[in-house]
């Protein structure tokens, strides 16, 4: 693995309370949903260094939402927090009783990306949608969606509506994360290939230590369009489960009539997961394929390397 990290920056930001430090314990820092309770609020700026996939590097500036900080960051302190950003999450408690100051901050930030990292990503999540009643979320999520994009222009930005008691919070942050993959689309070529090669019905890379999914590449339809977020949490959940018992989780076979699914280490930074639905390929095969896969896989994720074209037998 390349010894040169690549760093990118990250701002998390959004009014006091609106739930950026849980999401960001949840996904980075192993917590359930109900131990966040116990979070304090975030003071002015805290800084962490997330190591993804080897080498790529996410400078996480979680920035505190109270009024005084928020209104040092677009004055004393704008140079600093608005330079050399690659993406901005604005977090928005979708209760929140004072939304037109949400939005007030919301385009102030844009003013200083605009300024200072005119070509960041821009990313919106509607958070707290457990707290919306069922037939009201999708109206909801619609209309702030409607609104985030029209106050963005010239920027454009993407909305998901996201709550840390369910899987809604993979679905964003895989889909956030995956801009900031360098060769993202030679993993997926490579994948594709690996797919066909072993006659998989689906194979998906998670990141090893988030368990956020980072590409995917299907043969056949399923009929889950939330299948991906799903896994992620419950194998989170299995992960720190096991950690608890002093267990570390390597691998797992699921078996039924209709298919099977493995998981397992793929490199040093990513688990594999194979669904096969061919009863005529035996589990021994398979995993065999995954082990003579591995080595070529850790090559793909040397940013700065030679380009690989996947070549195995199948056995």
């Amino acid at each position: 693995m390349s010894s040169t990290a690549m760093k990118k920056k990250v701002l998390l930001m959004g009014k006091s309370g609106s739930g950026k430090t849980s999401m960001r314990s949840i996904i980075f820092a192993n917590y359930i949903a109900r131990d966040t309770r116990r979070l304090g609020a975030t003071i002015d700026v805290e800084h962490s260094h997330v190591r993804f996939l080897g080498n790529l590097v996410l400078n996480l500036w979680d920035c505190g939402g109270q009024d005084t900080f928020m209104e040092n960051y677009f004055t004393s302190q704008r140079d600093n927090i608005f330079r050399n950003v690659e993406v901005l999450i604005y977090v928005f408690d979708v209760e929140s009783r004072e939304l037109e100051k949400d939005m007030h901050y919301y385009q102030s930030c844009l003013e200083a990306i605009l300024q200072n990292s005119p070509d960041a990503k821009v990313f919106c999540l509607v958070h707290k949608m457990d707290l919306v009643q069922e037939d009201q979320r999708d109206l909801i999520f619609k209309e702030r969606e409607e609104d985030l994009r029209r106050l963005s222009r010239p920027l454009s930005c993407t909305c998901f509506r996201t709550s840390i008691w369910d899987e809604t919070l993979y679905k964003a942050w895989s889909s956030i994360v995956y801009q900031l993959i360098p060769n993202v689309q030679q993993l997926e070529t490579n994948l594709r290939t690996f797919a066909q090669i072993i006659e998989a019905d689906e194979v998906l890379l998670f990141e090893r230590a988030t368990f956020l999914v980072i590409s995917h590449y299907q043969c056949k339809e399923q009929r889950d369009a939330h299948r991906f977020e799903k896994i992620s949490n419950i194998i989170k959940q299995f992960k720190l489960s096991c950690s608890k018992l002093a267990a570390s989780f390597q691998s797992m076979e699921v078996r039924n009539s209709n298919f099977a699914a493995f998981i397992d280490v793929f490199t040093s930074n990513t688990y594999v997961m194979v669904i096969m639905s061919d009863p005529s390929i035996p589990s021994a095969a398979t995993l065999i394929n995954i082990r003579n896969a591995r080595k070529h896989f850790e090559k793909l994720e040397r940013v700065d390397g030679p380009k690989h074209s996947l070549h195995m037998r199948i056995r």
